[in-house]
């Protein structure tokens, strides 16, 4: 049987996971064992991380809307309700970029689910 000398290949496999370390602290950035650690670690961390995110900002567009209808003396529950009657569909990032940028547009919209239920 030949033998199978694995540099090239050892070395690729090596450099890919210390360039994705680069910027880690200290030993987890330069030494190969703990630096594959720790690109797991935070490959794991980001894979969550983009969940996270899309939960915080349905969470601060819902805020937004919430503040926007008090204004009017609605909660925010009512509204989604009366939007769900008036059957008009508009996501929660719609609506919060409407109250913050166009207020008359939205005002429109409270009117016309008003009107509807």
């Amino acid at each position: 049987m030949t033998r199978v000398k694995r540099g090239n290949v050892a070395r690729k496999r090596r450099k890919r996971i210390l360039k994705l370390a680069k910027g880690f602290r200290g030993s987890q950035s330069s030494l190969f064992r703990t630096a594959k650690q720790q690109v797991i670690k935070a490959l794991k961390y980001s894979y969550i991380g983009r969940k996270n995110k899309k939960r915080a900002y349905r969470r601060l567009w819902i805020v937004r809307i919430n503040a926007a209808v008090k204004s009017h003396g609605l909660t925010y529950s009512q509204f989604i309700r009366n939007l769900k009657v008036a059957k008009i569909a508009l996501n929660r990032k719609m609506l919060s970029q409407l109250a913050i940028a166009d207020i008359n547009a939205f005002k429109l919209i409270i009117e016309s689910t008003f009107q509807q239920a």
